[in-house]
């Protein structure tokens, strides 16, 4: 059996034994340091080599070569004693400044929130012996290893709140390709999460490197920003599995809480990619951040006035939002209005139920837009369920496969998507249509009229149709029973 599929499963197993690690999130927390220790440790054997007179930041006998690497080393109450009374005192305590230390600065942040939730000193060393197994400076194992930290974070879904920091592969996949983020350009996923995005770009711009240059340009291309400290480690994790020598680009921290004036024109990025998190509310005050107009607690409302301001002119977005985003009124009309008026949303991709299952049953779309040209019209594509699919599920995920219908039919931006044509799946809608609805983006397909929709006027116009209907049946049940009782006096 191969790496991904066997040693995860045998760390769990072990982590279950310890009566300090309750539930998944925290065997993921857990597991997510001691990973980020051994990558790290491996990458510094490699830049070692590489540059003259590296020094690490971590103090050397807490480095994990002196204190983990041996499998007949520290182990029980001692091993406790080192993790939990000296090596994350030591690392919480750094107090790097990352402009003078970034490496130094990475390792405080990860460590700043971290827990050794572990009480058994002899299953942790059992632990650390699993992961010693992998050499992350051998390019087979570690392309063998990317598999299993994708299984990882589909755990996430199952790690209670935490699944809303997943999204799935092949969603990730289309936005990048349909993007297609270049070389040299500044990317960011204001609401990282694990760093999805941010992997699946760093691949594909992966294959635009041709000299020593490029690696450098390559290395500076990604950011992101991670409210939550989980999400944050396994982030930060990520893009040093993907060959990130530095990822100080992953800020813990959280982006709305910075008001919009603060941002000068330097740090406007080329790409935004992400799916940031919606039906939640955001702590008082943080709609202060934002423009009067356009204040709201919802948090998806509030990331879409973000994502607009951050753009350059020019800049492209791929945005993942829920249904209740292109029907909404009141401050959500207001925002659409300004979206569609700095910037050309030129696609919404509509996605079936399941996609996000099982953390979220609601219905989502793909916004993809540039800022800089006002939208003149909308183009739709519903995605549809592959043949014999009802929905999609934990075993039955969405494949990137199922979009190249989408890929086919999607043209060319540089002639404003002039190849395309409506079909069963595709249709647009004119600025002229658009604002006769108050800005409602929610138009169904035209094509398959029987969808449901969700429009609040036909949605209320069927409930009061139906509120009829009951009604009536009510009454004639009673003129039923009224006659039945009077036949039999």
């Amino acid at each position: 059996m191969s790496l991904s599929t066997t040693l995860i499963k045998s760390i769990q197993d072990i982590m279950r034994q310890d009566a300090g690690v309750d539930g998944d999130a925290q065997r993921l927390s857990q597991l997510s340091w001691l990973l980020f220790l051994k990558i790290f440790d491996d990458q510094e054997s490699e830049l070692e080599i590489l540059r003259d007179g590296y020094a690490s930041p971590i103090p050397d006998d807490l480095r994990w070569r002196n204190w983990a690497a041996d499998a007949e080393g520290l182990t029980g109450d001692a091993l406790l004693d080192l993790v939990n009374n000296r090596l994350f005192p030591a690392l919480k305590g750094l107090n790097a400044d990352i402009a003078r230390d970034p490496r130094a600065a990475v390792v405080q942040a990860v460590f700043e929130d971290a827990f050794n939730y572990m009480k058994s000193g002899q299953l942790l060393r059992q632990v650390i012996n699993k992961i010693n197994e992998i050499d992350f400076n051998n390019q087979q194992e570690r392309h063998l290893f990317n598999d299993l930290y994708e299984k990882i974070l589909k755990d996430l879904q199952s790690a209670g709140n935490a699944g809303e920091f997943y999204t799935p592969r092949a969603v990730t996949q289309f936005m990048v390709d349909q993007l297609d983020p270049r070389l040299g350009e500044k990317i960011l996923d204001p609401a990282c999460g694990t760093g999805g995005f941010l992997a699946c770009a760093l691949e594909h711009l992966r294959g635009q490197i041709k000299t020593i240059n490029d690696r450098q340009t390559w290395q500076q291309a990604i950011h992101g920003v991670e409210k939550k400290q989980l999400p944050h480690l396994l982030c930060v994790t990520n893009m040093l599995l993907h060959g990130i020598e530095v990822p100080s680009q992953i800020r813990h921290d959280n982006t709305l809480a910075r008001p919009l004036r603060d941002y000068r024109p330097k740090e406007r990025v080329d790409v935004i990619l992400t799916n940031p998190p919606f039906g939640g509310t955001e702590e008082p005050g943080i709609e202060a951040n934002f423009p009067s107009d356009l204040r709201t607690k919802e948090t998806a409302d509030l990331f879409l006035v973000l994502i607009m301001h951050l753009l350059k002119d020019g800049g492209r977005a791929a945005v993942v939002l829920p249904d209740g985003t292109l029907f909404g009124e009141g401050v959500k009309t207001r925002i659409k209005e300004r979206l569609l008026g700095e910037c050309n949303l030129h696609t919404i991709v509509r996605l079936p139920n399941g996609v996000f299952a099982p953390y979220t049953g609601i219905k989502t779309n793909l916004l993809f837009f540039t800022k800089g040209t006002p939208t003149k019209e909308v183009w739709y594509y519903e995605h549809p369920y592959p043949a014999g699919y009802k929905s999609y599920s934990k075993t039955k995920p969405i494949r990137i496969e199922e979009f190249a219908a989408e890929k086919a039919w999607w043209g060319n931006a540089d002639d404003n998507f002039a190849s395309r044509e409506e079909n069963e799946f595709a249709w647009k809608a004119s600025l002229d249509e658009i604002k006769a609805r108050n800005y409602n983006l929610d138009i169904k397909n035209p094509h398959h009229p029987e969808e449901d929709s969700h429009d609040p006027a036909e949605l209320k116009a069927h409930y009061d149709a139906l509120q009829g209907q009951i009604q009536a049946t009510r009454d004639e049940l009673k003129a039923i029973l009224a006659a039945a009782l009077g036949g039999g006096r």
